[in-house]
């Protein structure tokens, strides 16, 4: 069974139900500030924290004197609009005190789907950490109609948690896991505090409920565990309306553990030997020895570009011979890359008129054969 403590990388969601007071529609001030605690401890034992956040919708109803009823659309945008703004404000003066810097950062889940926005969140969230930055993700409910009127922000946390290659999801909800039938109406519900693989019985357990403020029901939690999982990253469901909801996680409060199935490196390799290459770029002996010892294909490495590809399409990166060395997700499109392929990288903005990103396929975007050719 995972330990929060062991964390390198740790994704924590959290619902609106416990950052706003449901009666009053005000921030939960005292239990922010008590979870800043938790996010401090957690980086002073070395480990990276993103923190996704519901919560802006229901701060600006608060604000906006909307009540609780259903909203249209508009009035929706509206209230996120305003709330956004509180919301990050909020998190930062609570963090702060720990000198921890924090970033707003709002994505889509079609940010996930399209590899170019992929690619382009990927390497915010990753700059960010690198530079010590506790980024706060949120679901642009501003422009984000699907995900107002049918989403939450489950999925949305599994998605970053598996874009970022996090190895530990927390969920923070008003429940403290997953039961064996609904808790509230059946005496005999049992809590799993363990799942090893998400069958189908399992998904028989969840139900769709959403309760007060919140939109997401125990289904979406597995869903989402689903998805964190396979991508290699183990997720808890836990009950976080306590004050130090980490801190008790770790005091062997009563949580849901669902099991990665595989490492998020592994998981990561997989996905991308899986897509079928869409170009070649060939590259001299001083970079392979380069990618073999765990450094980035820079332009200048590159002989020649072959195929027609777009930013964030998975290309064949071979000898220059032919034979095939690896893989990788291409950081321009091919016309680019014709442009720049053999050029330092000081170069790029007087060739192509902007300032480009130093690799052409990132490390972390690679999966190399080994020297045998396997």
């Amino acid at each position: 069974m995972a330990t929060l403590s062991d964390a390198k990388r740790l994704v924590i969601k959290i619902g609106s139900a416990l950052l706003v007071d449901r009666e009053t529609g005000a921030l939960r001030t005292t239990w922010l500030r008590s979870l800043a605690q938790d996010v401090a401890a957690a980086r002073l034992r070395g480990t990276d924290v993103v923190l996704v956040s519901s919560g802006s919708i229901a701060l600006g109803r608060g604000v906006l004197g909307l009540g609780s009823a259903e909203l249209p659309l508009e009035k929706s945008q509206a209230a996120a609009a305003v709330g956004q703004i509180r919301l990050a404000r909020a998190y930062e003066e609570v963090l702060e005190p720990h000198g921890i810097k924090t970033a707003q950062v709002l994505v889509t889940l079609e940010d996930s789907t399209d590899r170019r926005r992929y690619l382009n969140s990927r390497a915010t969230l990753e700059t960010l950490l690198g530079l010590g930055v506790t980024p706060i993700v949120n679901e642009n409910d501003t422009i984000a109609t699907d995900e107002i009127r049918y989403g939450d922000n489950d999925r949305l946390a599994a998605q970053v948690a598996v874009t970022i290659g996090a190895d530990q999801l927390v969920l923070l909800s008003d429940v403290d896991g997953l039961y064996s039938a609904n808790p509230h109406s059946d005496p005999d519900a049992k809590h799993i505090p363990l799942v090893q693989t998400i069958t189908q019985d399992i998904l028989a357990m969840a139900g769709d409920a959403g309760s007060g403020l919140s939109k997401g029901g125990m289904k979406t939690k597995v869903l989402a565990a689903r998805v964190a999982t396979e991508a290699g990253c183990a997720m808890a469901i836990a009950l976080g309306s306590s004050l130090n909801p980490l801190a008790a996680m770790e005091n062997s409060a009563k949580v849901t553990w669902f099991s990665a199935q595989v490492t998020p490196q592994a998981a990561r390799k997989s996905w991308i030997v899986a897509m079928k290459p869409r170009g070649t770029v060939l590259v001299d002996a001083g970079a392979i020895t380069a990618l073999h010892n765990g450094r980035s294909l820079l332009p200048a490495g590159v002989r020649k570009v072959e195929g027609t590809f777009e930013r964030g399409d998975p290309v064949a990166i071979a000898a220059a011979d032919g034979h095939t060395i690896g893989q990788g997700l291409s950081r321009y499109a091919s016309l680019e890359a014709k442009q720049i392929a053999g050029k330092r990288t000081a170069e790029i903005i007087d060739i192509l008129g902007y300032a480009g990103r130093a690799a052409l396929i990132h490390r972390d975007d690679m999966v190399l054969q080994d020297r045998s050719g396997t």
